[in-house]
């Protein structure tokens, strides 16, 4: 076995861990809302979160490449779930920071999918291009 196919192998591995470890937080983070009888803010952005791992993990296995985008959603929801965690009680200064990362991330985001976009399409015009080549 080739040390290519070992890696691929394990990362395989490493994300079906993910996925059942992130279903069973899933299933206690539930069964704590359930227990507690009361739903917070900061319990379905966790859930949310939960989600969007498992997203993460279906992208790969369908389109064998994970999209840049969900874990900068990832990273957006949890920065939006400390600050809400940290209440009232949080510096000014923390909350200008967490804030100001939470706007770049999603800059970063609306460019990385623009580019991704434009890319997709010159690759879409190429094709083309080629396509008509070969015709004549």
């Amino acid at each position: 076995m080739k040390m290519y196919d070992l890696i691929t192998l394990a990362e395989k591995g490493i994300l079906i861990l993910i996925a059942i470890f992130t279903i069973i937080s899933v299933g206690i983070e539930m069964y704590t809302v359930i227990i507690n009888g009361k739903i917070s803010l900061t319990d379905l952005l966790l859930m949310f979160i939960y989600a969007e791992v498992l997203g993460m993990v279906a992208a790969f296995y369908k389109y064998n490449k994970i999209p840049i985008t969900i874990p900068i959603f990832i990273a957006i929801t949890a920065l939006c779930r400390l600050i809400i965690l940290q209440g009232k009680g949080i510096s000014t200064i923390d909350l200008i920071y967490e804030s100001a990362a939470v706007l770049l991330l999603a800059i970063a985001a609306i460019v990385i999918q623009r580019v991704m976009k434009e890319s997709d399409a010159d690759a879409k015009d190429k094709d083309k291009a080629l396509e008509e080549i070969q015709k004549k």
